[in-house]
């Protein structure tokens, strides 16, 4: 299938669509894409995900995006992952789906995701605010954007009010002070207490059992660690088997409503998947992020955000050494092994080479995305700077 045929089956589901097919449902039903390659598990086990989701959610209509399964659900066959992330991010764009699942995706940096889980001590929801992606590259600063950012997606879930707790983890205590100082200048948010004796608002270990705090902010690999825990716990590690997958990829100028998967998830976190990202587009997620980051703002977000990001950032920022890039090329080739915090300036590094290239976070870390054509002059350039 080439572009042209992906466009004209596009094309064809959008009429289909306007012309209003009847399924004996009233109002119109939000359709949530669901990409079924690359799985370890087999594309049949995440079809089989789909229709119990499709079964259990009348008002969403869940497209599969692949090949090699027969379903009564609506398909779009791709030949590979590449070919279904580019069906997939068309239909995003021209709105003919309203959110998307799919498995090893790589966001901006910037954009990380919201996790959803069922805690085993009392069965509760529990939002983990972040479980992949890089929101950014100082830690305080990232576990800041994933406070917003964990708050935004419960509020889309229909949590008015959720409660914030902070994972004891390095940097906690610097979020602390951070959100506190966010709160009293007029940041509506509300904090919850540890369900151990001394209390306060860092979370110990017990807390992400029990629940205790609707949204727990953590950094994006300890959120990685912890969600792959809660998923796989009932089954040895191999197959994923419950909550609702590593969450949509957010960020305060990000357009799309993607979820994640991870390879190893089983049809009830792929179902579980698709019903969140339904309740996503929904809920509004991407109005959201822009009502909560013009809240947090009023507070002294910009000024906070200043004094904590890291000097070459700050640096960056006011054009001291700034390369501008070479003309832009569509991106489809990883390259792996950059440590995060020389990634921005292994991407410059490119550019000054005239190298198209742009930055991301892939399911195993940070990566710098070029043309095919270029990755091999890429990567030994890359070598050459020590960046590999």
């Amino acid at each position: 299938m080439d572009n042209t045929d992906i466009k004209k089956t596009i094309s064809e589901i959008f009429n289909d669509i306007a012309n209003g097919i009847e399924t004996g449902n009233f109002g119109k039903k939000t359709r949530v894409g669901l990409t079924i390659l690359g799985s370890e598990l087999g594309p049949q086990e995440l079809l089989a995900g789909a229709e119990q989701a499709q079964k259990a959610n009348p008002d969403i209509e869940v497209v599969v995006i692949g090949l090699g399964v027969a379903t009564n659900l609506r398909l779009i066959e791709a030949a590979d992952e590449k070919q279904a992330h580019t069906i997939m991010d068309t239909m995003l764009t021209e709105g003919t789906l309203d959110s998307a699942v799919t498995l090893h995706y790589s966001f901006p940096i910037g954009v990380s995701t919201v996790g959803r889980v069922i805690t085993p001590g009392k069965g509760k929801e529990l939002y983990l605010a972040t479980t992949t992606g890089t929101s950014a590259t100082e830690r305080v600063t990232a576990m800041l954007k994933n406070t917003i950012y964990g708050i935004a997606a419960a509020k889309a879930c229909g949590l008015e009010n959720p409660t914030v707790g902070i994972l004891n983890i390095d940097g906690a205590r610097q979020v602390e002070r951070a959100l506190k100082s966010l709160k009293e200048n007029g940041y509506p948010i509300t904090f919850t207490e540890s369900a151990r004796s001394d209390g306060g608002v860092v979370m110990r270990g017990n807390d992400l059992l029990l629940g205790s705090p609707n949204i727990m902010v953590t950094d994006s690999l300890t959120g990685n660690v912890l969600i792959k825990m809660f998923s796989a716990f009932t089954s040895g590690g191999n197959y994923e088997s419950l909550g609702y997958g590593y969450g949509p990829g957010i960020g305060e100028k990000y357009d799309k409503i993607i979820c994640i998967l991870s390879r190893a998830s089983g049809a009830p976190v792929v179902a579980g998947a698709i019903a969140y990202a339904g309740q996503l587009a929904k809920g509004r997620i991407l109005d959201r992020v822009k009502a909560e980051f013009a809240e947090v703002k009023k507070a002294g977000w910009d000024e906070l955000m200043g004094k904590l990001e890291c000097p070459t950032a700050t640096a960056k920022k006011a054009g001291a050494g700034e390369i501008k890039p070479p003309p832009e090329k569509v991106v489809t080739s990883e390259i792996t092994g950059i440590e995060i915090l020389d990634l921005e300036d292994a991407v410059q590094a490119l550019w000054k080479r005239g190298i198209y290239a742009s930055s991301g976070m892939g399911c195993t870390g940070p990566i710098i995305m070029t043309a095919e054509e270029d990755k091999e002059t890429a990567i030994a350039i890359l070598k050459e700077s020590s960046y590999l």
